[in-house]
């Protein structure tokens, strides 16, 4: 596939113009599929709403900018209103008007004067023009029990008809285990706007990010799936636009099917593209991960816009007060999805197979999850919506990540969603974030985030890598930034600097930004060595920020939610040396975590010595050598310890020594040099050097002998294999672990990351 001639190649639903209507020609057609349907003859459209009165279907000329005729959905079924229009074609636009009661008191926002998307829509057509007419009041009145008569049809998106016959070849799920799964958090249209390898037209799309020198360098690190920043159809809110700004995260969602415009090389094809980049994605062993918002639509409370939900059935869609004129807002942006509605259920269900059915994606990340699994007496692990995810035969099947908190009532609830769910583990974030700063008392704490947080995710059978463990996201600070600045900058965003979180665990070492001092240069580049490092040698699954890898900034913003440019975008001709010294480390990390099973296993740790097979999984050690004692564990001042994780240990439940390398970390956030005597480990003769944070490039392998006190730079981080014992006449299980770790760290330090060469537009 040329994703570059995208503009000139036919796809399925190609926008012509629909062919002219008779209202006789509507027939009655039937309550399912809900949506639009095309099933080769014609298409059928079904709607669900309750509480209405009367639905009335209302085509356009292909711009969307033309009403042709309005014809009423003929037949009512279990709540759902249909008609089958055999004049209708891929390319048709549409949109509904809903009659029924306006009466705000009673949750019912009925207004026909107002023109709805589909819920269903899989492609949507034009962009929104912020005006009083998309309000179903009087805006100018700020009064909500006013009701508004002007069309709101020449300022509203629409939707069309699409023929979602697409050839995927030999395209296939890759189902990489969650054990070995790397997740590269980034924005579709950020990470390629400033590629200069990416031809010009092509920057910040879907193709441009399937280019070829996209997925060589997201290919470079053995990234093994990408997490997008949502990408269903969104709105710029209207106080950003009028601030010159946009909505550059997405999550303000009104369209569940449909991919976004904004992210098409051309938008008339926008969910063909998509296909074509995720079929590239699998085609390079990277998985795609969606990050979803099903919590609230950009339709806000009782004073936002009438689009959609709130026109067709506004009690059945939201979540009411119990004054039913206001709503719940448990998502802080003004109104909360009801998936407690069966309807409102099946939606969020089928959007959720449309994108692994029909678009091929891999899994989930759910923004404000905790919502979705909120039912009327509360959060509830074995609620609707997650039984619903768990016996579907579909979703249980691909990844499913939750933010597990909101800012409603009990909102905070990490580790306790439902087995086969991972959870995003800000605990994870902050424990590290305040050990490598320095702060006292943090050790007891980081033992359980370094061993994935067992204390809150091992139960009901889940495994390590349900918890997914990061340091940074997208909300917050890059890692630069982390190790840049005392404070947060957002005077850009225009809220004086009033927004995002205002403890951010970071330092900036001396200077507040960007400093050409060499002495601090160094200890920020090896601060971010350290966090990195530990991310990547902790049990459970790593998230990594785009840009992060090469240390990127964003100049102290760290809620660049509406920073549609430079501030969010990837800068890839501004990375000096030492940042490529950086991202060879990371790919030199990712390596070594590849081969090497123990950091990777699916079981919990638990520190206990096992008598059948003579081992003990995880010794904890002090610097003196022993082991950690109570007085060390509760030492406020304890900020050095060694980790010594022993390859023999159990692997699986089957009773047997495992075969693995043993490793050794060493964490020291002390200021100064901590002397650190090197243990003895079983099996094995002398410690190989692969990691210390404090040389930024460690390509050299140095052996060590047990008991040998090393002098463990201040803020730094260690990693050592254990070079197993030669057995004459014979290679060990143990002895071609060793052997493989060395070959992958070998062949990364001779693999250069695929940064851009050269700019050749």
């Amino acid at each position: 596939m040329n994703l570059q001639d995208l503009n000139t190649r036919h796809r399925g639903g190609h926008p012509t113009a629909p062919q002219p209507t008779r209202k006789s020609r509507m027939m009655e057609g039937r309550p399912y599929p809900l949506g639009a349907t095309w099933d080769g003859v014609g298409v059928n459209f079904a709607l669900f709403s309750a509480h209405a009165a009367k639905v009335e279907l209302c085509l356009f000329d292909h711009t969307g900018e033309r009403e042709l005729d309005r014809i009423e959905l003929p037949e009512y079924t279990d709540e759902v209103w249909h008609g089958y229009l055999p004049d209708a074609r891929p390319g048709t636009v549409y949109g509904y008007r809903v009659h029924g009661a306006y009466e705000p008191a009673a949750g019912h926002r009925f207004n026909p004067n107002k023109l709805l998307l589909d819920p269903y829509a899989k492609q949507i057509v034009g962009q929104i023009t912020w005006d009083p007419a998309l309000f179903g009041y009087e805006m100018e009145t700020a009064n909500d029990l006013t009701f508004d008569r002007r069309d709101s049809a020449p300022f509203m998106i629409k939707s069309r008809v699409i023929d979602p016959a697409f050839t995927w070849g030999r395209d296939r799920r890759l189902q990489t285990a969650w054990e070995k799964t790397v997740i590269y958090e980034t924005h579709v249209r950020g990470f390629t706007m400033r590629h200069p390898t990416v031809r010009e037209g092509l920057r910040g799309t879907y193709a441009g990010l399937a280019s070829q020198e996209a997925m060589d360098y997201i290919r470079s690190f053995g990234i093994t799936a990408v997490e997008f920043l949502p990408i269903h159809t969104f709105l710029n809110d209207s106080n950003l636009t009028e601030k010159g700004l946009k909505n550059y995260w997405g999550y303000n969602s009104i369209g569940f099917f449909a991919p976004a415009r904004r992210y098409a090389a051309n938008p008339d094809f926008a969910f063909a593209e998509f296909k074509e980049m995720v079929a590239h994605l699998h085609a390079a062993e990277i998985e795609v991960i969606l990050d979803v918002v099903y919590n609230h639509t950009a339709e806000g409370n009782e004073l936002g816009p009438t689009l959609s939900f709130k026109g067709i059935d506004n009690t059945s869609y939201y979540r009411l007060a119990p004054d039913p004129r206001y709503y719940i807002n448990d998502t802080g942006t003004g109104n909360t999805v009801n998936l407690s509605h069966s309807r409102v259920l099946q939606l969020v269900g089928d959007s959720l197979r449309y994108w692994v059915q029909e678009m091929h994606v891999d899994g989930f990340r759910f923004d404000l999850a905790t919502i979705l699994a909120r039912e009327p007496h509360g959060f509830d692990e074995d609620g609707r919506f997650l039984d619903t995810c768990r016996q579907d035969p579909v979703l249980s099947q691909v990844k499913l990540i939750a933010e597990p908190w909101d800012c409603g009532p009990g909102g905070y609830q990490v580790g306790r969603f439902s087995p086969g769910w991972a959870e995003w583990n800000d605990r994870y974030r902050d424990t590290v974030r305040a050990y490598w700063k320095g702060e006292e008392g943090k050790l007891p704490e980081l033992a359980a985030r370094l061993t994935a947080s067992a204390d809150m995710f091992n139960k009901r059978g889940r495994r390590p890598w349900a918890s997914v463990n990061f340091v940074t996201a997208h909300d917050g600070f890059t890692l630069n930034d982390l190790v840049s600045y005392n404070d947060k900058h957002n005077e850009a965003n225009g809220e004086d600097n009033k927004d995002g979180h205002n403890d951010n665990l970071s330092v900036n070492y001396g200077a507040e930004g960007p400093t050409s001092d060499p002495a601090i240069r160094n200890l920020r580049f090896r601060h971010m060595r350290n966090m990195v490092a530990t991310l990547l040698l902790s049990r459970g699954t790593p998230m990594i920020l785009a840009g992060d890898e090469f240390g990127r900034s964003q100049k102290g913003n760290n809620n660049a939610y509406c920073q549609d440019n430079e501030i969010s975008w990837l800068d890839w001709q501004g990375i000096d040396p030492d940042q490529k010294c950086l991202a060879e480390f990371v790919q030199k990390l990712l390596a070594i975590r590849r081969s090497l099973p123990m950091l990777r296993r699916g079981r919990f740790l638990s520190g206990e010595y096992d008598e059948e097979i003579g081992v003990k999984d995880v010794t904890w050690l002090a610097p003196a050598g022993g082991e950690m004692t109570v007085e060390h564990w509760e030492d406020p001042n304890g900020r050095c310890m060694g980790i010594l994780l022993d390859g023999r240990a159990q692997e699986t439940g089957v009773r047997r020594l495992g075969s693995d390398s043993t490793l050794l970390v060493i964490l020291n956030a002390h200021d100064d040099v901590v002397p650190f005597k090197l243990p003895e480990a079983a099996g094995g003769s002398r410690w190989v050097r692969l990691i210390d944070t404090n040389q930024d490039r460690n390509d050299d392998l140095e052996d060590f002998d047990f008991g040998r006190v090393y002098e463990v730079t201040g803020r730094s981080l260690l990693l050592f294999i254990l070079r197993p014992v030669r057995q004459k006449g014979q290679q060990t299980d143990a002895a071609r672990s060793f052997q493989h770790v060395l070959d992958a760290f070998e062949a990364v330090t001779s693999t250069p990351v695929a940064f851009p060469q050269k700019t050749p537009w």
